[in-house]
């Protein structure tokens, strides 16, 4: 190969590993810069119940704090949590908020019915 052809070579190689790792930071500044996400699995908004305690399920993700009516709680490894409440009679809001180690706060707020039981 001539010199000319190794020096094209070389900064095609430069370009390439400069490109991979600004595509990996940006990839990974995205996490950042989204924010906390609360992702609600049970109960579904608008639900109706017929007992008083109900499970509430899912996954936040970015989070540092997170709280469900205003009583925080906690999430396994994977950002999964799980907790148990209790229902007042007729019209009940489930609040769930979420801060991240930026201040950065979310708010996701489930409505559902107890009816008599």
């Amino acid at each position: 190969m001539t010199r000319n052809a190794l020096s094209v070579l070389r900064l095609s190689l430069i370009v390439v590993l400069v490109l991979v790792i600004v595509g990996y930071s940006g990839f990974q500044a995205s996490k950042i810069v989204s924010g906390p996400v609360i992702e609600v699995f049970s109960p579904s908004n608008g639900s109706t119940y017929n007992q008083a305690l109900i499970e509430v399920e899912g996954k936040a993700r970015n989070v540092a704090f997170l709280n469900l009516n205003d009583r925080p709680i906690y999430t396994d490894k994977e950002g999964y949590f799980k907790e148990k409440i209790i229902l007042s009679q007729g019209y009940n809001v489930i609040k769930l908020d979420a801060r991240d180690k930026f201040k950065k706060y979310t708010e996701e707020r489930i409505e559902v019915i107890l009816k008599e039981y």
